[in-house]
């Protein structure tokens, strides 16, 4: 179970580990996904998006309304599954990404969402 304090979510088949995330409190209204992971093997087959999905449902359980997480700007396919996810990239998509690793940035992308809590309210 999942508390207000964090999550830890671990996608097991067969005995292996194939996928994991993780969210803590960011402030009063806010989650931070954290550790988005899937085996190498198996990427590309919707198990991150998954353990999103699972990580915004247990949230909102939690009584989050917001989402927020970080990616590097080396990791387009991270960058992909967040905007196919609903996420607000609150960076100019339009620039290349290299950008963002020199200075005035920090070289994360920063990305939103505002949950559908309605839709997760009868959820166990």
């Amino acid at each position: 179970m999942c508390r207000r304090r964090g999550c830890f979510i671990v996608l097991e088949r067969e005995g292996e580990i194939i996928a994991t995330g993780a969210y803590k409190p960011k402030d009063r209204h806010t989650a931070e996904i954290k550790r988005i992971w899937t085996h190498r093997r198996l990427r590309q087959q919707g198990l991150a998006a998954k353990v999103v999905q699972e990580l915004e449902r247990r949230a909102v359980l939690a009584g989050y309304s917001h989402i927020y997480l970080t990616t590097g700007f080396r990791q387009p396919e991270a960058v992909k599954l967040y905007l196919s996810q609903g996420y607000e990239a609150q960076f100019d998509l339009t620039r290349d990404p290299e950008e963002y690793s020199q200075p005035p940035y920090d070289g994360r992308l920063r990305f939103t969402k505002a949950l559908a809590v309605s839709a997760y309210s009868h959820s166990a």
